[in-house]
């Protein structure tokens, strides 16, 4: 059998360019309100989610209780987000979580409550589709399992697009409007198999996270058209 690697990147590809731009750029013009050019980064919040608290829509148990399962458990090898509040620090923790997974001790449905615990409860602005389509679907998660296998990633760097800055720099008081940054991170990938398998491959990735004052920061979208 031929090993196929979780390639995050190549997730999603198949939507059209019209969903992908029309998605980004409502969520942006709340953001910053200007030119079309750098609305490419927020999803307008199409997602088939609740804005309640996101690990209980994928788990029918919010809190532990006899006989049943710890919650930490639930979402399997993914860590809890971070308590933070820096956007940059935020983005490349949600990459690396993004990037790395375990077949060996973890579902494909404990995976998603894992990185849905990550997005932002506000449903206006939430692009849950934009980073559930990075996982692969249940067939090939059964085959990855079935090799055993698992990722970790190292990150290299993350910093604000340019296009971004620029924004941020002509209308500075925009960003109130909902407190969403854009971040791009780099690093690499390094995915190993049963029998000693291994490989490995730089990546690279715009997050959309929300960082509102005195509140830690969530996932809000994945932005895979924009120039770093």
């Amino acid at each position: 059998m031929r090993n196929r690697l979780f390639s995050l990147s190549g997730y999603g590809a198949g939507w059209s360019a019209n969903r992908r731009f029309t998605l980004v750029a409502i969520g942006l013009a709340c953001l910053l309100a200007i030119a079309a050019a750098t609305a490419y980064f927020i999803g307008r919040g199409e997602q088939p989610r609740s804005p309640s608290n996101p690990a209980a829509t994928s788990s029918p148990s919010t809190a532990p209780s006899a006989g049943t399962q710890d919650p930490a458990d639930e979402t399997g090898s993914v860590p809890a987000p971070p308590r933070i509040s820096d956007p940059v620090a935020f983005a490349k923790a949600a990459a690396e979580m993004l990037w790395s997974y375990d077949t060996r001790d973890t579902s494909r449905e404990q995976q998603l409550a894992g990185i849905e615990a990550w997005m932002t409860q506000e449903s206006e602005y939430s692009d849950w589709a934009s980073v559930s389509a990075q996982m692969p679907d249940p067939t090939l998660w059964s085959r990855m399992a079935d090799q055993e296998q698992h990722a970790i990633a190292t990150i290299t760097e993350a910093h604000y697009p340019a296009a971004f800055k620029q924004a941020l720099a002509e209308d500075p008081s925009a960003i109130t409007e909902a407190y969403i940054y854009a971040v791009t991170v780099t690093g690499k990938q390094t995915i190993a198999w049963v029998k000693g398998g291994s490989g490995a491959e730089d990546r690279s990735i715009t997050l959309a996270v929300q960082c509102r004052p005195s509140a830690d920061c969530s996932l809000v979208a994945i932005a895979p058209n924009v120039a770093p």
